[in-house]
């Protein structure tokens, strides 16, 4: 893509409106009212967060059939890829670990098309915790399955069902770290992270003990990730340097 095209405005932005910010979501059995049936769920601070920020959620859910993918990231001015489940493990050639959840094949596949689209659209996007290991996979990475095992203890997700905190060192030439500083403390949740980076990929953050918190995608218009949950705290920088990329601003 030429420069010319770089950080133009989005099709929402040229118009005047608030730029559209894709999410993606969850597909889980979920209750509401009379009904237990399968549901496309977002926890609402991700739409919150886009929203606080100025731009406008869209919710994404991993549709069947990928023949419209590239069709909705034309129309799509920014993408958050959210967190979730585990990535089938076979999707990087590794064998499942008796701690990886469940297979979502769907969500799997559709989001991986998704980032292929992203990628080669160079749509600006912010992949959150799951959204950061599909980016890896998608490039040809691989992950590490249960992180207590690899560092020996639990202080990335050190209570079930509830978010923690720990700090993170970030690289000061990085555009995560020209948004947030060289040093951040983060909302963490999670089991899993990178292991081998894919194509293209640059670590920019590490928790204490070295596992990878961060990653950009080089060349690419705005392509940042993060393995933490920015939509659960307080700092909403990087929803504010996505929505300002997908406006042109």
């Amino acid at each position: 893509m030429s420069e010319a095209v770089r950080g133009a405005p989005g099709p929402a932005a040229e118009a005047g409106a608030p730029p559209l910010i894709g999410i993606t979501t969850y597909q889980e059995p979920a209750r509401w009212g009379v009904w237990v049936r399968e549901a496309a769920l977002l926890p609402a601070p991700y739409a919150r967060s886009v929203e606080r920020a100025g731009g406008t959620p869209v919710l994404l859910p991993p549709t069947a059939s990928l023949r419209g993918v590239d069709a909705l990231v034309a129309r799509l001015d920014g993408i958050v890829l959210a967190g979730g489940g585990d990535v089938d493990p076979s999707l990087y050639g590794a064998s499942r670990h008796r701690q990886t959840g469940p297979p979502q094949p769907q969500r799997d596949r559709f989001e991986l098309a998704l980032v292929r689209a992203i990628v080669a659209a160079d749509l600006p996007f912010l992949a959150i915790c799951r959204g950061m290991q599909v980016l890896n996979v998608a490039r040809g990475g691989a992950l590490i399955q249960h992180l207590p095992e690899a560092v020996g203890h639990e202080d990335h997700a050190p209570e079930t069902g509830i978010v923690g905190s720990h700090p993170v060192q970030i690289s000061a030439t990085s555009l995560v770290g020209k948004i947030l500083g060289d040093a951040a403390d983060v909302p963490t949740y999670h089991h899993q992270a990178v292991g081998r980076l894919g194509k293209g990929l640059t670590a920019v953050a590490w928790a204490r003990d070295q596992v990878v918190e961060a990653v950009e995608l080089q060349g690419h218009r705005f392509g940042l990730a993060v393995q933490w949950h920015p939509e659960e705290g307080d700092d909403k920088r990087l929803f504010e340097a996505l929505v300002a990329e997908a406006a042109g601003r």
